[in-house]
């Protein structure tokens, strides 16, 4: 093998042991939210994490708010899960599959009142990493079906 094919492996394969080392902080990510270990969200977000995931209306856009939102989601939810059906990792990106399922009992300050009912549907997060760590959070899920399985309204604008 040359110096630059030993180079070129070299550096696919640091590629490639990065892109599955994301891929592990993500089902370990779910399964802390899973779990229940919001104490752990600090090993897997960073700190400054911005959450574009607009599942439920006004939560902030800001660093770090992502930590209280997702603790606001799962004590609305006494059942809740974060299954990691399809990762795919490139760079500093991670694209998750999910399948994530809730039974809505408890309060939220922007949903409704506890229906009682349980939903699930697929999501799709985009996972942007940084030094190790999730910096950025996109999500795109079927709203429609949650709120149609939950009882909501669906949202008006004001």
């Amino acid at each position: 093998m040359t110096a630059r094919a030993d180079t070129a492996t070299s550096a696919s394969t640091g590629a490639r042991s990065e892109a599955e080392a994301h891929k592990r902080v993500i089902q370990e990510f779910c399964r802390s939210l899973t779990e229940r270990r919001t104490e752990d969200l600090g090993r897997y977000l960073r700190p400054d994490v911005i959450d574009h995931n607009k599942v439920i209306h006004g939560e902030p856009d800001e660093p770090g708010a992502a930590f209280e939102g997702f603790r606001q989601q799962l004590a609305a939810f006494g059942e809740f899960e974060a299954e990691a059906r399809q990762l795919v990792a490139e760079g500093d990106t991670v694209v998750a599959r999910l399948l994530v399922r809730g039974t809505h009992t408890g309060h939220h300050p922007r949903m409704p009142e506890p229906t009682g009912r349980s939903f699930a549907v697929e999501q799709i997060w985009i996972f942007t990493f940084r030094e190790g760590r999730i910096s950025e959070i996109r999500a795109v899920g079927d709203r429609l079906g949650m709120f149609l399985q939950l009882g909501w309204d669906w949202p008006t604008a004001d």
